[in-house]
């Protein structure tokens, strides 16, 4: 059979048909659709992550932190000013006397007693009487007398008894020099890079710290359940003199409550001294309002090298007045919101809207700038998460979902046949992911 030039264009042509029908066709409408294209709107992200703040009041004289006791115990740094650098702490030595003290030989249960006694001898009196001479804090003790290792703590935290200072680490640690080197063995253990010891007291000019790493300490000894019932529950003497006592015997004592001080309601002090080298030494724990319906937070400060007491008390009050108010929640994400919008090669269109309501307390933090994504898809019915808002903050990240308001449905068998070009992109893109 012979075939003339016209009858192969006919084949040709009749060939091209039947693939054209059976692989074309078939290829444009089951083949995969192209994504849609992602718009953002840059200033409603850029406006989620500028919420205001309230800054919290620290004085810029002498160094000062507040931080957030956390639910671990541990202590979130809210806010700093003045010196960051390592400085005198005067009497906040004291709560490392304890805390390593403790470590070594931990406080029994109340119910369990007040933990072994400790013989008043004559180094014990040797240093009371030189204390009292120079002037410092002390606490009456005699020879032969027997305190409890609560009641001596309790002197040493609440009394800020220097010679009780002295009495705890030499029943503990055999002596001061020994206890230097284990305390600051223990504050390297603990994280503690900035602050070391020279004594037990805070007297030495060489007890130096930062600010924030005293918050630390605060925070350590109101996660000792014992030490923080002593702060609670502290006894109160107008005249500071101990009950009298059977020696020998370890009797609970009436130890005055000397660091407290009146500075406001709700504010416990937990060390306040003044030294030359440290001037006016202040930490403190109060519960600050958040809030409706929740329970306060507590937080812990520390002011350092503060002149006087004309200085530190109303900057105590202004730290903890901005606290109160930056730790009111503010809305970071509205519900509602549009973010971006998407848009279909085939010209469906539909906004990213954020789902949920996100409220965040500031506590006194900058946040950080907020973030979308938006996941790659072809069709989506309106209503459904395809992304997500985000903003960190102090408290971790606050997000929504993104939804679309409006359904991207598939374009259909003719915008599949009349488009070959973006739905064979879409085929070799997906054979590439």
């Amino acid at each position: 059979m012979t075939l003339n030039p016209g009858r192969i264009v006919g084949i040709a042509l009749g060939a091209i048909a039947i693939l054209g029908v059976g692989v074309y066709g078939p290829a444009m409408l089951l083949g995969p659709l192209p994504a849609v294209a992602v718009q953002i709107d840059d200033a409603a992200v850029a406006a989620s992550g500028q919420t205001a703040t309230t800054p919290i009041s620290l004085p810029d004289t002498g160094s000062s932190a507040l931080a957030l006791v956390a639910d671990d115990a541990s202590a979130q740094t809210l806010a700093l000013a003045g010196d960051p650098a390592a400085v005198p702490i005067g009497g906040a030595a004291k709560l490392v006397t304890v805390l390593a003290t403790l470590d070594a030989l931990p406080l029994p249960l109340p119910a369990d007693g007040d933990g072994p006694g400790i013989k008043i001898g004559p180094d014990d009196y040797t240093d009371y009487l030189r204390h009292a001479a120079e002037g410092s804090r002390v606490l009456q003790v005699s020879p032969g007398e027997t305190w409890s290792e609560r009641d001596v703590i309790r002197a040493v935290l609440l009394a800020s008894s220097n010679n009780h200072a002295d009495t705890l680490v030499r029943w503990a640690f055999g002596g001061v020099e020994s206890y230097v080197e284990a305390a600051n063995a223990w504050l390297a253990d603990n994280g503690f890079t900035a602050t070391r010891v020279d004594d037990a007291t805070g007297l030495s000019g060489d007890n130096v710290g930062t600010a924030e790493e005293v918050t630390r300490l605060a925070a350590l000894v109101l996660a000792n359940p014992e030490l923080a019932e002593m702060y609670g529950e502290s006894a109160d003497s107008d005249t500071g003199t101990p009950a009298p006592s059977t020696p020998g015997a370890a009797t609970p004592r009436n130890v005055p409550d000397v660091v407290a001080h009146p500075i406001g309601v709700g504010v416990r002090a937990l060390a306040r001294s003044f030294t030359d080298q440290a001037g006016v030494t202040f930490i403190y724990t109060s519960m600050v309002p958040v809030a409706e319906g929740e329970q306060p937070r507590r937080v812990v400060g520390a002011m350092l090298l503060m002149p006087d007491y004309e200085t530190l008390d109303p900057a105590v009050i202004a730290t903890l007045d901005s606290a109160a108010v930056a730790a009111q929640p503010v809305t970071v994400i509205t519900a509602g919101t549009r973010y971006g919008s998407i848009e279909s090669a085939w010209g469906e269109r539909a906004e990213l809207v954020a789902s949920v309501d996100r409220a965040d307390a500031s506590w006194g933090s900058a946040r950080g700038e907020a973030s979308v994504t938006v996941e790659s898809f072809t069709t989506a019915p309106a209503g459904r998460d395809v992304g997500r808002v985000s903003v960190p903050s102090a408290a971790g990240d606050l997000a929504s979902p993104l939804q679309l308001t409006d359904a991207i449905r598939d374009p259909g068998p003719f915008w599949r046949l009349m488009n070959p070009i973006p739905l064979v992109g879409a085929f070799f893109a997906g054979q590439e992911g």
